[in-house]
């Protein structure tokens, strides 16, 4: 059976009748956390809305004021999962997002028309294909691919659209001597009855179950982003395909804009500026580790030529990093001194180091963490980790001197 949405791509709206209703759960991801909805999964007559398959995402709508959260195929019904409950044998208007729609018409046409040409220019097989949410990509049985051979499957394409090529969808049976001549790669192990010919009038026929524009000039322009290695001997192609290309294009020139005016250069010299800035920032991180270790090695010999100096040494710095407080700890070395040290946001987090007598450190180690909110581990006479709440380091410091003094050791 061929939905509605297949026998008319273009269609934005469809009233038909609800057959069945039945609770159900959707496990889906938001912002890569994944939660589990209740709803019900509901089952039309016939629908506007195209059930995932043949790699192109599901299309999104309303039944009437009742949004479709997703449409999957099962056999030869499309079920529809919506939130609120559908009378079965009630007349419902089925209602499409068309923006989605067309862009996925736009993308998966494309994928058609660049698989043919791709083929018959170089005997690239596409092996399997990806609608993604802004670039689309095909995975081509060629190990390499040149920018020559980009180039020329990109203004060929391109040609074709100009061309007004005709997209025409027929319909045939499996009996049919066309079945086995068409390109494709396979049916589902559940399918029924006649397939869909998506044909691109002398250029492509090709099995598809997907939604496609009626003539090739509705796809308005494909960009081929360039390639990227695949699988084992295989190269995906990138491309996108009509709206796609218009707001990449906008993109693009607002980030020219913005580099533009940030490096106080045009566009043809970005590149070199941003080269130029990231020698000069390797520069500047090699002399500030430089400075940072002088400077580590400066405060441990400070404290340690203090003729009066105390039984602690705590010492917090902004900046700084694991490398810095163990030179200070290891310059320092006294047996009989407990170092704290601290690098950090010193009212949120960073990183903090003890060392000093292993019976003390060992003791005091995991106290010292959970006072900052943190973790550590260590051995010894050195613990050291990372602390989440570095406002509490002054609280760090009262249990240090209590213990120096003796009387915390064996406080909890």
């Amino acid at each position: 059976m061929a939905f509605f949405c297949q026998t008319d791509s273009y269609a934005t709206e469809l009233l038909t009748e609800v057959t069945s209703c039945s609770p159900a759960q959707l496990k889906t991801e938001n912002a890569g956390k994944k939660e589990t909805l209740s709803g019900y999964n509901v089952i039309l007559k016939d629908t506007v809305l195209f059930p995932e398959g043949g790699g192109q995402p599901d299309d999104r709508g309303f039944i009437g004021d009742v949004p479709v959260h997703r449409v999957t195929r099962q056999g030869p019904d499309a079920v529809h999962f919506v939130s609120s409950p559908l009378d079965p044998g009630s007349q419902v208007l089925v209602r499409i997002d068309w923006s989605r729609r067309f862009d996925h018409m736009q993308q998966h046409s494309g994928q058609h028309l660049i698989t043919a040409i791709a083929d018959s220019l170089y005997g690239f097989k596409t092996t399997s294909w990806e609608l993604g949410r802004q670039r689309s990509s095909i995975e081509l049985d060629t190990a390499t691919m040149t920018n020559h051979q980009v180039e020329a499957v990109e203004q060929l394409v391109n040609e074709k659209i100009r061309q007004r090529v005709p997209v025409i969808v027929r319909v045939i049976s499996t009996e049919d001597p066309e079945f086995n001549q068409v390109r494709s790669r396979g049916l589902p192990d559940d399918h029924a009855g006649p397939v869909r010919i998506i044909d691109i009038e002398g250029v492509d026929a090709n099995m598809c179950c997907g939604t496609h524009v009626a003539n090739l000039s509705d796809l308005q322009v494909i960009k081929i982003l360039g390639t990227e290695k695949g699988k084992k001997n295989k190269t995906n192609l990138i491309f996108i395909a009509g709206e796609r290309v218009l707001k990449y294009a906008a993109r693009s020139y607002s980030v020219e804009k913005s580099l533009t005016a940030l490096l106080k250069n045009g566009p043809e010299e970005h590149i070199e500026a941003v080269e130029k800035l990231q020698k000069s920032v390797k520069s500047l991180q090699k002399n500030n580790l430089t400075l940072l270790r002088d400077l580590a090695v400066l405060s441990a010999q400070s404290f340690k030529n203090n003729p009066d100096r105390s039984k602690l040494f705590s010492l917090h710095r902004k900046e700084g990093d694991n490398e810095f407080m163990n030179i200070i700890a290891n310059e320092i070395g006294a047996e009989d001194t407990v170092v704290f040290l601290t690098v950090g946001d010193e009212k949120t987090c960073g990183l903090f180091l003890l060392s000093g007598p292993p019976e003390i450190i060992d003791q005091v180690g995991p106290r010292a963490a959970n006072i900052l909110d943190g973790k550590g581990a260590g051995k010894k006479g050195r613990f050291q980790g990372k602390a989440n709440k570095m406002s509490q380091r002054g609280e760090v410091e009262r249990l240090l001197r209590e213990v120096l003094n003796g009387s915390a050791l064996k406080e909890e």
